[in-house]
């Protein structure tokens, strides 16, 4: 109802890494009867090819959109070992993937020369780019013009977009979904004034969702706003008590335009 194309569960913000097998064949079915109208696209990938494999070939049965699939992390393959691992995943399903750079989560960046091999592959159609650096997503996008950018850091949808990337995979439109799809659609317009506002209008929840590890402060408050968003799983835990201040702070501005309850 907000503007929102695309669904992601089971993603970084889902807790994909403490999520049971029998939860995860539960959450892409609940997800999928209820979302009619829009992308469902499961977060499947593991630091464990044939683990990705399984998960991928289980979302696609359940009839989803398509997969993300995050690099493989804390045994850092090589660059080659990257391809691979895409590879064998492109191999085994014929929905489309969207390949995942975190490299502050998974140890290992995708450099440049292999998500252009990647790109290749037959359902390789787009990349979540968090890798924290606009120079690479600029190389990204000029020297693989027709592949499908997308943001994975609310903080750069923006600035991203404003070179040719295409959207944002976002944990604040958990919290603010209608705010963020109006400021991708603008960009996506090139009436970047507006979009412009927006983003400043977001910034503060931008960085107040990341005073701690993701999704922590996002599940923290979307609760304060009164969304049934639950507590985290350890080893995530709440939230220190000085920065639920900070994130209360923060909310209150957003509750006195009445964008939130």
């Amino acid at each position: 109802e907000n503007g929102v194309r695309g669904l992601v569960p089971l993603g970084t913000t889902g807790e994909s890494p403490t999520i049971s097998e029998d939860e995860r064949k539960r959450i892409i079915e609940t997800v999928i009867s209820e979302a009619k109208k829009v992308l469902v696209i499961p977060g499947t990938g593991t630091n464990s090819t044939e683990k990705t494999i399984k998960h991928s070939k289980q979302a696609e049965e359940l009839g989803a959109s398509a997969v993300l699939i995050v690099s493989p992390y804390y045994n850092k393959p090589t660059q080659e070992g990257l391809y691979k691992h895409f590879k064998a995943v492109n191999d085994a399903i014929s929905i489309p993937i969207i390949v995942y750079n975190i490299q502050g989560r998974t140890g290992v960046n995708i450099e440049t020369p292999t998500l252009a091999r990647i790109a290749q592959l037959e359902n390789v159609v787009a990349v979540k780019e968090a890798s924290g650096s606009i120079a690479q997503m600029m190389d990204v996008i000029d020297q693989l013009p027709e592949f499908t950018v997308l943001s994975g850091d609310d903080n750069m949808t923006l600035p991203l977009m404003a070179v040719g990337g295409r959207g944002v995979i976002s944990v604040v439109s958990n919290l603010l979904p209608r705010l963020v799809s109006e400021m991708v659609q603008f960009a996506l317009q090139a009436d970047f004034d507006s979009a412009r506002e927006l983003h400043y209008k977001l910034m503060p929840i931008f960085k107040g969702a990341f005073i701690e590890t993701n999704p922590i402060p996002i599940k923290t408050a979307m609760r304060m706003s009164g969304m049934p968003a639950g507590h985290c799983r350890l080893p995530l835990c709440d939230m220190q008590p000085q920065n639920e201040e900070k994130l209360k702070a923060i909310l209150k501005n957003y509750q006195q335009l009445k964008i939130i309850a």
